[in-house]
């Protein structure tokens, strides 16, 4: 399977369907990015299978998602089955032998693997706003949100921590407004109804403490083997934009994290991003520029990023270009759109004169592909149709019982099973707004007992922003008179400005976001 640091994908075929020669992925140019795509039911889950197999036993560890359900076989022996020993003997492929992988599990909800979690703070605005498909000027209230937290102090790690600093800003929308730009009541009550839409779909068991360490998905085993963690995403994929925000910010903490490494013999992890369709689909041009920017830099760091999706139309051409490995399975042309696609994939290749390769996408059989990686000094190699090798775990799912065998034996059971909720934005404005309430009321009361004259209905000292609202007058207030010279600051005044210095606090303690908005390291 792996030869001379080599990833052996298939053998090529002759145009008499004679054996032409073994396919492979050069390891050095594993992180120079790929695409595999095609048509449903073509074979591109065991390329993912096979992919991952490789750089597993090449000492890569692999993170891919389980869109389906039955790539969790590649933690299985494979099974001898008669289609597979007979694709074996058509390749070549002798001794055809059976391998299980070091396998981790994960999973949003804490079902069908270990709980996977970030924070708010470390999602970053761009990312959520993408998340909630917030509108320009809910944006840029994101923005002044996270601008506060940041500076403030104020720990954004679940979804309530967000909910309590919104309140806030809505509250004091024009106070605020002065000091870091307009911030619309509408759009503080629109971002919070989104919110709530986010809670029922889930989004509030991805927000959370303890947030996942991207170490945790670059393990290797004592035999030297790369771990392959496999989020379980059928249930995910009821909510497309959560699944494609989620790989996201991994992607996005993945170049965050990793130092420069440059060029290295092999990748420091590979990462597929399966159903690639849904992470582009409707983005906002600035994100797909900041997406672009982390695809092309973070092959510096040793990661390959691996687009599936059906259609190569699916991954913009800026994007596109980034891909140096390719494998093209079998397209339909039926309609325009589709038309275009085989033309874009073909144009994408190498030429091969023994093919046209326009003809050939569309008369691929099952589990057969155009093949083009990168060799020599990094140029693409010429498209070789390729019968891709049958796979050495399970083709198809574990079993309930199995998945939770191998779960208990994970290097990270019981780190991330349980929920931590420590003090964060929530409780500290919520303390803040007792506080101030409390004071409020005890300097209300020694006025009263200094001044026997101040009716029960006399003025009461309140903190904007912290619920402490005004009670409705029984009587007509008495009018105070102006006090001539210094007047000392009230409790409320004093409580005020304490927040405003917090929240004001100089850049040089803000915290530092990267390209996507994510906390640098």
């Amino acid at each position: 399977m792996l030869q001379d640091g080599k990833l052996y994908i298939g053998t090529s075929r002759k145009p008499d369907d004679t054996n032409n020669k073994p396919e492979y992925l050069d390891l050095k140019f594993g992180n120079r990015h790929g695409l595999v795509t095609g048509a449903t039911g073509t074979g591109k889950t065991v390329t993912l299978q096979i992919l991952a197999e490789g750089f597993s036993n090449a000492g890569v560890p692999v993170f891919c998602a389980d869109v389906k359900g039955d790539l969790s076989g590649i933690g299985a022996m494979g099974e001898p089955k008669d289609f597979l020993q007979k694709r074996a003997d058509q390749i070549g492929l002798t001794p055809y032998e059976f391998q299980e992988f070091p396998v981790i599990f994960w999973d949003l909800y804490g079902e069908k693997g270990h709980r996977v979690r970030t924070t708010i703070s470390e999602m970053g605005p761009l990312l959520l706003s993408r998340l909630m498909n917030a509108t320009d000027a809910q944006e840029g209230v994101i923005n002044i949100a996270f601008k506060i937290a940041d500076q403030g102090g104020l720990p954004l790690l679940d979804l309530k921590d967000f909910q309590a600093l919104l309140n806030y800003m809505g509250e004091n929308a024009s106070t605020l407004s002065n000091q870091f730009g307009f911030i619309s009541k509408a759009s503080v009550g629109s971002i919070q109804r989104e919110l709530l839409i986010l809670e029922q779909q889930g989004a509030v068991q991805f927000f959370g403490e303890p947030a996942l360490k991207i170490s945790d998905i670059m393990r290797t085993t004592n035999d030297g083997r790369g771990a392959i963690s496999v989020l379980a995403a059928d249930k995910l994929m009821m909510n497309p934009r959560l699944y494609g925000t989620f790989l996201l910010w991994m992607l996005s903490e993945l170049f965050e994290v990793l130092p420069e490494v440059g060029d290295p013999d092999k990748p420091k992890l590979v990462f597929f991003f399966d159903e690639a369709h849904l992470l582009f689909k409707d983005a906002p041009k600035v994100l797909i520029e900041r997406v672009e920017q982390v695809v092309r830099l973070i092959r510096s760091k040793g990661v390959g990023v691996y687009f599936v999706t059906q259609n190569p139309l699916d991954v913009p051409e800026t994007v596109l270009a980034q891909l140096g490995n390719r494998v093209q399975h079998a397209l339909r042309a039926y309609t325009p759109r589709e038309q275009k696609a085989v033309k874009t994939a073909a144009d994408t290749f190498r030429p091969n004169p023994d093919f046209n390769c326009a003809e050939v996408i569309t008369n691929l059989g099952t589990g057969e592909a155009l093949v083009s990686t990168l060799e020599g000094k990094g140029a693409p190699s010429m498209v070789e149709r390729t019968l891709i090798r049958p796979p050495a775990s399970r083709l198809g799912p574990v079993t309930e019982a199995e998945r939770q065998a191998i779960m208990k034996v994970s290097p990270v059971a019981g780190l991330y099973d349980e929920d931590f909720d420590r003090e964060s934005a929530y409780e500290i404005l919520t303390a803040r707004a007792k506080k101030a309430v409390d004071a409020a009321a005890a300097q209300q009361q020694a006025d009263a007992d200094q001044t026997s004259q101040q009716s029960s209905g006399g003025s009461r000292w309140t903190l904007p922003g912290f619920g402490d609202e005004e009670p409705a007058a029984t009587s007509a207030p008495k009018q105070a008179k102006p006090r001539a010279g210094y007047q000392r600051e009230t409790v409320a005044e004093a409580a005020m400005k304490s927040v405003a210095r917090t929240v004001a606090s100089s850049l040089g303690r803000a915290l530092v976001r990267g390209i996507l908005g994510s906390l640098r390291r």
